[in-house]
């Protein structure tokens, strides 16, 4: 079955301007926010999708790598980067060998936990300007 669609007009590329302008001012408030606390944004999501993971208080490097739409191989060298920086540590599973768990430790969890206070804050903030643009496509 063919669904019909209306053609864009005016107004629908401004709710995406908008949209997108507002994610881009989040993500500028982001990236700043982290680096004010001396990590990068990238170790900021890394231990944020750690903490954030479904039902337990770890993830393993694929789980990392699909949160952050990265290649494994790039999460594997920011894991080593953020061990360094006694953020996080590697553990392997205790219930299959092959898995490797990546935890946060008590650093990663005070600067996780301020920037997650602070992103809470900008977040109420944003209320009511950030919306999803309203384009109804299946319209005729």
């Amino acid at each position: 079955m063919k669904v019909r669609t209306r053609k864009l007009v005016k107004s629908d590329f401004e709710q995406l301007s908008e949209f997108r302008y507002q994610m881009r001012r989040f993500e500028r408030f982001s990236e700043q926010a982290a680096q004010n606390e001396g990590i990068t944004p990238l170790q900021y999501l890394l231990l944020l999708h750690i903490k954030g993971y479904p039902e337990r208080d770890w993830a393993t490097v694929g789980e990392i790598a699909e949160r952050l739409q990265a290649q494994h191989h790039g999460v594997v060298a920011l894991v080593s980067r953020c061990e360094a920086l006694n953020l996080v540590r590697r553990q392997v599973s205790e219930t299959d060998r092959r898995q490797v768990e990546v935890h946060i430790e008590k650093a990663g969890e005070r600067v996780l936990e301020r920037l997650a206070e602070l992103h809470r804050a900008e977040l109420r903030s944003l209320e009511g300007s950030f919306q999803i643009p309203q384009i109804d496509l299946d319209s005729p």
